[in-house]
């Protein structure tokens, strides 16, 4: 397929753009392949017009027509929420521009898509690829113990083809016993290790359900490799996250869960989760309250609350925290599954590592974390994000599962304003890049495929361009101050707010807190500059109270 045939039109003069807080603009409209350029028409003495808008197709999740005689006008509705209107003189050139949008935006090859074509001249192809192996994750708890190991197993990925291919596992497990539990396992996503809390020992793991079947099948295997990870000794708690009712009616389809005969030291949990249409559904209903500015006070809080979204994040804070709870508190190891396993199980175990580890909150951790526990864990992107909250497409394989993840951290990052390195603007770009990106850091569906689909060759990392110094300072939290202690949020109704720099980004101006933001960097910095023996720290404080009041209801604590 060559681009050239999907561009019906290419150029268009006089095209007025307009979208929310800005005046109209009105200038030349040209389609590539990749994007949508709008070019303002020069002023007088020369000057040349400026491009107002660069927008990639591939972020269009809808487009709506209309026609009346001379002039169409054309609303992009986009997977980062925004939402542009274009009117274009000309019926057919109309027709033309929104019927090509709408060709380029459904390309659906992977190999195709942007990040393929860009090619930024001060970064290199393989730059960022290699920032966060989980070699480098092993040695740290190689370091503490010697009761794990790393397998290459499924290094051809036929045991587990969502599975990297080194996972770490018990070292008294030998790669044979893997094999015949993978096959216990939906998916071959057999139990591996995903985080080990230093203070006490314990560890939490992650998999698929097992396929314990109607005539309830055993396997032997899996239930040494499950009770290798206990290290002889101490019990473990299963963290499922489907209902009890759900978990009974997948064992009659072939799945199940752990039975208490097989997995005597195990003891089984449930916190159910939505996942797939439900948490679409409950996100395009959020959007779509939040567009709605003619709706009264009352009206809009009860589309909020009717769209379920703020349930779905105290859902997976709470499981989260029971995570964390039973390896802090209870000094017991977790095992965490839903189904498949590649979607609520990695927002838990990602959410309690979180909460559980300093490290995980500084931005070259939480980099790392992202790239273990959702890009290398087989998280489907490519099936997730395929569209956003607009679109007209029937619903096949989306659900914004990494999306209500963001919200979860930036509700702790508003709780505890001090203990995350990386800000608001951070989770921000991820969620763009989730759904629309010049890098390739977020394509395909696992690491089988992007080995097939040559990404790591061919395409930029996002973290090498986050990671240029220039970038990196734009993402920090000047109020982050290292913090060793457990943060246990509050998911109390009152603790938990809409994430308005995100859902309503759009549609109310953020200039007064982008200006509060930006004198609190201009106090951290002058504090960070005056003499150790002045007192500017001091009166830093004072004027940081003043210009962040932090009020926060509920039970949130350090501990």
């Amino acid at each position: 397929m060559e681009f050239a045939e999907l561009i019906k039109t290419a150029k268009v003069e006089n095209v007025q753009l307009s979208y929310s807080g800005l005046p109209p603009i009105k200038g030349t409209l040209c389609i590539t392949s990749h994007h949508l350029l709008l070019s303002s028409q020069p002023g007088g003495n020369g000057e040349q017009g400026t491009v107002e808008l660069w927008l990639l197709i591939r972020n269009v999740d809808a487009v709506e027509k209309r026609v009346a005689s001379s002039l169409g006008t054309i609303t992009l509705k986009c997977k980062d929420l925004k939402v542009l209107q274009l009117e274009i003189p000309g019926m057919e050139e109309c027709l033309n521009i929104a019927s090509s949008t709408e060709a380029l935006s459904s390309v659906d090859s992977v190999m195709m898509m942007y990040p393929f074509f860009y090619r930024p001249q001060s970064m290199k192809l393989k730059d960022g690829w290699q920032l966060y192996p989980l070699q480098y994750f092993y040695e740290q708890i190689a370091s503490e113990t010697g009761a794990w190991r790393l397998s290459c197993a499924n290094g051809d990925f036929t045991i587990c083809s969502s599975y990297p291919p080194a996972v770490i596992v018990p070292a008294t497990v030998d790669d044979n016993i893997l094999k015949k539990a993978a096959r216990f396992r939906q998916g071959g996503r057999f139990p591996v290790l995903s985080y080990y809390h230093k203070k006490n020992g314990t560890v939490m793991l992650r998999s698929s359900q097992p396929l314990i079947g109607p005539n309830r099948k055993r396997c032997q295997e899996d239930e040494v490799l499950l009770s290798a990870a206990l290290d002889g000794g101490g019990r473990g708690f299963i963290i499922d996250t489907r209902s009890a009712q759900a978990a009974k009616q997948a064992r009659m389809m072939g799945g199940g869960t752990e039975p208490t005969s097989s997995y005597p030291r195990w003891k089984r949990l449930h916190r159910p989760l939505e996942r797939g249409r439900p948490l679409q559904e409950s996100f395009i209903k959020l959007v779509e309250a939040c567009n709605d500015t003619s709706l009264s006070m009352d009206r809009w809080l009860s589309k909020l609350e009717s769209s379920k979204w703020l349930a779905h994040v105290k859902g997976a804070l709470s499981a989260a925290c029971l995570t964390a709870q039973c390896m802090e508190r209870e000094e017991a190891c977790v095992l965490v599954h839903g189904a498949e396993g590649t979607d609520t199980t990695l927002l838990v175990t990602a959410l309690a590592q979180v909460i559980l580890d300093p490290d995980c909150r500084t931005l070259a951790g939480f980099q790392g974390l992202l790239e273990r526990e959702w890009i290398e864990a087989g998280h489907p992107f490519h099936f997730r994000y395929a569209h956003s909250a607009y679109s007209h497409a029937r619903l096949k394989q989306e659900a914004p599962i990494f999306l209500l993840f963001l919200d979860c951290v930036w509700q702790l990052g508003r709780q505890f304003p001090f203990s995350l390195q990386f800000s608001e603007r951070l989770l921000l770009v991820l969620f763009e890049h989730t759904y629309a990106s010049c890098y390739g850091t977020f394509l395909c569906n696992s690491e089988k495929e992007r080995r097939l689909c040559k990404v790591k060759e061919k395409t930029h990392s996002l973290w090498a361009w986050l990671n240029q110094p220039s970038e990196r300072k734009k993402h920090l939290n000047p109020l982050y101050a290292y913090n060793a202690l457990v943060i246990w949020p509050s998911v109390e109704p009152q603790s938990l707010q809409l994430w308005q720099g995100l859902f309503l980004r759009w549609i109310r101006s953020s200039q007064y807190l982008d200006e509060a933001w930006a004198e609190i960097q201009r106090l951290v910095t002058s504090c960070e500059d005056a003499p150790e023996e002045s007192s500017g720290c001091t009166l830093c404080h004072s004027q940081l109270d003043a210009a962040y009041p932090l009020t926060i209801a509920g039970t949130a604590n350090e501990g």
